[in-house]
């Protein structure tokens, strides 16, 4: 149902699952257990699985292990990774490019961290046109209630609450379990 026409396809989308981002998030082995089995089904089902890298200049600096990817996961030669600098993965990306090329118009979104670039990444790609389902329990944040967020179960928490009730003319926002993925787009009434 997304906006984009002649898009029906889906991908599954894997933000920012790096060492140096997930070290010490919540849950991190087994959010990265799920993420595993969902590109493993996607794999499976011949769904694209898109790869997003993020980079600074500071604590991931492109090249380094903090900015490797998890080494329990690993892209395929034939899947995109794209590489950004910015929350939202669409920003100053081919992330576009490469969903269009392969028909998509629907992202199941997993990854890291719930309260930053997941967040940006679910918001820029509804905005877009995209249907996007969210995998409320193969997303995670660390704990940044230092500065005043709240603990990382919570803002999780709230993350999946709110994107239940996304809503937009033309588009379908959902929240599933990794158990009840499927590579569809979501339908009326669904989310």
């Amino acid at each position: 149902m997304s906006t984009i026409d002649g898009r029906g396809g889906t991908a599954l989308l894997v933000i920012d699952v790096q060492n140096g981002v997930v070290d010490g998030a919540l849950d991190r082995d087994g959010v990265v257990a799920r993420i595993d089995g969902l590109v493993r089904r996607a794999r499976a089902e011949d769904v694209p699985v898109v790869w997003v890298q993020h980079s600074s200049d500071d604590e991931l600096q492109r090249g380094s292990e903090a900015w490797r990817i998890v080494p329990e996961l690993e892209p395929s030669d034939a899947e995109a990774v794209v590489h950004k600098r910015y929350g939202d993965s669409f920003e100053g990306t081919d992330l576009e490019a490469a969903l269009a090329a392969a028909g998509v118009g629907h992202l199941v979104v997993t990854g890291a961290e719930s309260d930053a670039c997941v967040r940006s990444t679910i918001h820029g790609a509804f905005t877009r046109g995209y249907d996007v389902t969210l995998v409320g329990d193969a997303h995670t944040t660390g704990d940044k209630s230092d500065w005043g967020a709240p603990p990382p179960a919570d803002v999780i928490a709230h993350t999946n609450l709110y994107w239940r009730f996304q809503d937009a003319p033309g588009r379908r926002a959902a929240v599933v379990d990794a158990g009840d993925v499927t590579y569809t787009a979501p339908q009326a009434g669904e989310g």
